[in-house]
């Protein structure tokens, strides 16, 4: 007895477990739905193709090269004249006219004083502080020590201009003669560039000397100042050899020591080095636009390829806009080769559809006025009567095959492309305000690429602009055509339309 009591209440329990198991309740069934949900969810993932996607992007069909391109100007190296203690007048990278203040030497070494910069100078002082830190490169440190002398310059010369107005309210009479003949002298010395050379003035116990010619003054050598491009040599272009003297020092200098540099004319050249691909991808032109990495502006320039040893080099010419570079031998340039832009898009991503062709003639509007299609011929019986179909026009062109624009719209002849899933073969349409038909038959292909934005593939058309191996550039603002940042299916290919996708990253 006890053995059987033991055995039902076994029994008892299971069924009891089994009963609560089977108790629903709205939480159970919601729960199981989104399970049942998420296990079908995986299993098709699972178990589908996946699409690679591309983002469609806007630019050219490839990024334009970058090279190191070696300046060459004209420059004229000014030596001193005298020995003594050295004070400079004009800044660095500073335009002087002929004749025009640049330094001056004493005898005995000036007694340091304090400078108060005007508004207008301090200005000048940040503004060139802030060109400087955005175009520093630090493998240029060099640039440093030019930007440092460059800054000192401007303290000296407002140094000058105080210590020359205070002379002025000071002086005698006598002395204010002096100084007037002084200055008669410097302008009349303007009349050649020898006498302006050899031209000395004396101001407040200096001499200064004066530039033999207008130009830029630039306080450092590098060796390049006497090179052209025909006597330029492979070993010219390695950065890592190349040295620059810098030319400003506050003690004293001895006569023939090198003062500055002069750059006397606004036409200069870049001297690029090419690759042999890049001098195929420019050969045959006769000018080419170069971008300046340092400060992003742009200029053009005549062009010729010339050798220099076995090294394919560019030579631009240029007519202005040296002075911003008066103090860089060597600068990054953009050489601006890839000037069509557009969608950029993978050659893969395209494909081929198959559309009726309709004579334009034909198309009408609907009863609102803006839906585009066609009034086709229906048949019941043997009555027969007529219906307007909607219709998707994924193109029209003109009778020569052009794509029909805002201005030839209204002009007679050509065709429309129209989708075969709204058409069907055979079906006869009638040409508004006429008895003429037409019988739907003729076909046409579009290349185009299957958007995925919605999760399905759909067909956009394309018009190829330029293209290369991998990638190609189509229009903007095609009819039933690609926008900025759409997705669509990398490979072309692989996708069939209106089909359901899981894509992945491109």
């Amino acid at each position: 007895m006890p053995d059987n009591k033991k055995f039902s209440g076994t029994i008892k329990k299971f069924f009891t477990s089994i009963g609560k198991l089977l108790t629903f309740n709205i939480t159970t069934i919601m729960f199981g739905a989104l399970l049942l949900y998420m296990i079908i969810t995986v299993v098709l993932y699972a178990t589908s193709d996946h699409v690679t996607s591309y983002q469609v992007t806007v630019g050219p069909l490839s990024k334009n090269p970058v090279c190191t391109a070696l300046a060459l100007r004209s420059e004229q190296i000014v030596t001193a004249e005298n020995s003594g203690y050295i004070e400079y007048y004009a800044t660095e990278g500073m335009e002087v006219r002929q004749a025009g203040s640049v330094y001056s030497i004493a005898s005995e070494q000036q007694e340091g004083e304090a400078v108060t910069l005007s508004d207008e100078q301090i200005e000048e002082v940040r503004s060139s502080a802030e060109q400087f830190s955005y175009a520093y490169n630090s493998n240029n440190f060099y640039d440093t020590y030019s930007y440092k002398y460059l800054v000192r310059g401007t303290i000296l010369q407002a140094a000058k201009e105080s210590m020359s107005s205070s002379q002025t309210a000071g002086n005698s009479s006598e002395t204010d003669e002096e100084n007037t003949a002084s200055v008669s002298e410097e302008n009349s010395g303007a009349g050649s560039a020898a006498d302006a050379e050899d031209q000395v003035i004396s101001v407040g116990g200096q001499d200064v000397y004066t530039a033999p010619e207008a130009g830029i003054v630039v306080y450092s050598l590098d060796g390049y100042e006497e090179k052209t491009a025909d006597t330029l040599t492979e070993d010219d272009f390695n950065q890592m050899s190349y040295q620059k003297e810098n030319l400003i020092t506050g003690g004293q200098i001895e006569e023939g020591d090198s003062v500055y540099k002069l750059i006397t004319s606004e036409n200069w050249t870049l001297m690029v080095p090419l690759t042999d691909k890049m001098a195929a991808s420019i050969a045959g032109r006769e000018s080419i636009q170069v971008k300046f990495v340092k400060d992003g502006e742009s200029q053009n320039g005549s062009l010729s390829i010339i050798n220099i040893g076995d090294q394919k080099v560019a030579q631009i010419e240029l007519v202005n806009g040296m002075t911003r570079y008066a103090q860089d031998r060597f600068l990054e340039v953009e050489l601006v080769i890839n000037t069509q832009s557009g969608l950029k898009i993978p050659v893969s991503s395209i494909v081929e559809k198959e559309f009726y062709t309709v004579p334009r003639e034909f198309m009408t509007l609907g009863d609102n006025g803006s839906s585009q299609g066609f009034i086709r011929e229906t048949s019941a019986g043997d009555a027969s009567s007529t219906e307007f179909v909607e219709a998707a026009i994924y193109r029209q062109v003109d009778s020569q095959g052009n794509e029909i624009t805002e201005e030839t719209q209204n002009d007679s002849g050509g065709l429309c492309y129209v989708d075969m899933d709204t058409l069907n073969e055979g079906d006869v349409l009638l040409k508004p305000d006429s008895g003429e038909t037409f019988t739907v038959g003729e076909k046409d292909n579009l290349q185009g690429v299957y958007n995925i934005n919605q999760g399905y593939a759909v067909f956009r058309q394309i018009e190829i602009l330029d293209q290369n191996e991998e990638y190609c550039i189509v229009d903007q603002g095609t009819s039933y055509g690609l926008r900025a940042f759409d997705y669509i299916a990398r490979d072309g290919s692989t996708v069939n339309e209106e089909e359901i996708l899981y894509s992945g990253s491109n």
